[in-house]
């Protein structure tokens, strides 16, 4: 089993509050007082993808870190 470092499963952790606040934000913006905002509307509708892409974005620097990472330990 590999040992992962832990100060680069740190650096995903700012991408996993950006989306919680994010889906918080969302709960939000669903209350009655803002159904009226066209602007509010698109917000809502794009932000699943917004979440999607960083998604994507984790998968990427995880995947990066664990292919640096073989080189790291050999060292």
């Amino acid at each position: 089993m590999k040992n992962h470092s832990s100060k680069k499963e740190l650096m995903l952790l700012p991408i996993l509050l950006v989306v919680i606040v994010m889906c918080v934000a969302g709960h939000f913006l669903l209350q009655a007082n803002f159904q009226d905002s066209n602007m509010v509307e698109y917000m809502l509708a794009a932000l699943p993808f917004a979440m999607f892409g960083l998604v994507i974005v984790a998968f990427k620097l995880a995947s990066n870190s664990e292919k640096n990472e073989p080189n790291e330990q050999e060292k």
